[in-house]
């Protein structure tokens, strides 16, 4: 059985990871509003990926506001896909569970 990644773990970094595992990449602010978590929840969540190299974080404006746009890494992404196939793994163990007579 594949183990569960630690990094996904927390709520928020996995909500984090599952919402960008959807699209391509999204606005950190767009990503606080979907996932339902405050900036600084989302920002602790962000750096602790980007750390593990999980996750790519471009900084830039439009106009003259400053923005962050978030995206997994393939490492990330398939370290997400990994974590769900050793959940499943996990869940389908459990069907195969007798109990005791």
């Amino acid at each position: 059985m594949e183990a569960l990644n630690e990094l996904f773990a927390s709520l928020p970094r996995l909500k984090l990871v599952a919402f960008l595992d959807g699209c391509a990449e999204a606005e950190f602010l767009v990503v606080a509003d979907m996932c339902d978590l405050n900036k600084s929840t989302l920002s602790k969540a962000m750096t602790m990926l980007e750390n593990a190299g999980y996750l790519d974080v471009t900084k830039g404006y439009v106009g003259r506001k400053p923005r962050t746009w978030l995206a997994l890494s393939p490492k990330g992404r398939t370290a997400y896909h990994a974590h769900l196939a050793a959940l499943a793994a996990l869940t389908r163990k459990g069907g195969e569970a007798r109990p005791e007579s």
